[in-house]
């Protein structure tokens, strides 16, 4: 793909894919299959992989492995797939980006290791230029979070100046620096706000492309109207539907037990796509809990 299909792939809702386990914490591929089939159907043009949501911080590397090979091939290029590595050193990183290639990804989210601040600006804008030699990078805020803004911009401006294969950025930092980020990137490069569309309401007059939308494989009317919204440049609309559907349903979820993770398997589940279970210590929502959360989808006209 080139810089301008990339862009196409990224703008409106993105389907951030959600690991579904088993209740005995095995990966469940089926719901894999079934996520990726919906999110589809609901308007994602990409399928994204990340070490967040897609759980690979409590996976093993063969399961990363083995997610990412079921991923691309029941995609079938029917979306374009973003395949994540998960703190890897250069060397590793590039073995991963060969082997992500091999299966049929399209593109690499890095999230290099940081442990004791040990990155500078341009060692890891090397990093990241050394990996895209091998496979298209997109680069992921979450990594500067720890480092301030200033630090941030810096290494995606050198990143961006050492190889025009860094094609992405998703923003996990949100607010002003996403603003002055996609002000002085987004001619260079497409960039994707995650979490709640507040996030790239507030990114989206800077020249934020797309989103990670929660509801593209569960409320597909939600995703659809909001995207709708945007295009007809209706900031009114867009923010109505944020105040009455998006925002309290991140307010609820936030506040529960196992944090809004745990709530959205729960809405997997009772959207027929796949179980709610997460593998321990992390916190799975019980009966009870489910029945809360359908009531809470209910009122806020979010259960499919």
């Amino acid at each position: 793909m080139d810089a301008t299909d990339i862009r196409h792939h990224l703008t409106g809702p993105v389907m951030s894919l959600r690991t579904p386990l088993d209740k005995n914490g095995d990966i469940d591929h089926n719901g894999v299959r079934n996520i990726i089939d919906a999110g589809i159907a609901g308007g994602s043009k990409t399928v994204m992989l990340t070490v967040g949501d897609s759980h690979y911080d409590i996976l093993s590397d063969d399961e990363i492995v083995e997610m990412t090979r079921v991923t691309v091939d029941h995609t079938a290029q029917r979306a374009m797939v973003i395949a994540a590595d998960r703190y890897h050193g250069t060397s590793r990183a590039v073995e991963f980006a060969t082997f992500a290639k091999s299966t049929g990804a399209d593109m690499v989210m890095c999230l290099p290791p940081d442990w004791a601040q040990s990155t500078t600006p341009r060692t890891l804008a090397e990093h990241y230029a050394t990996v895209a030699s091998v496979l298209p990078v997109m680069i992921v805020t979450n990594r500067f979070i720890p480092r301030g803004e200033e630090f941030g911009l810096e290494t995606l401006q050198r990143a961006l100046d050492a190889s025009t294969n860094v094609v992405a950025i998703k923003d996990d930092m949100c607010g002003v620096f996403a603003q002055k980020m996609a002000a002085a990137l987004n001619e260079r490069c497409a960039i994707i706000s995650g979490g709640q569309k507040r996030n790239h309401l507030s990114m989206y007059p800077y020249g934020g492309d797309g989103y990670l939308s929660t509801f593209v494989q569960c409320k597909t009317d939600v995703a659809k109207r909001y995207w709708h919204a945007i295009q007809k440049d209706d900031v009114r609309d867009a923010a109505r539907i944020i105040a009455q559907q998006d925002g309290p349903f991140f307010d609820y979820v936030k506040k529960q037990t196992g944090n809004f993770d745990a709530c959205i398997h729960g809405m997997l589940e009772l959207n027929g796509l796949a179980q709610r279970h997460r593998r321990k210590p992390y916190y799975t929502i019980g009966d009870a809990e489910l029945e809360q959360l359908a009531d809470r989808l209910k009122t806020l006209g979010l259960l499919q």
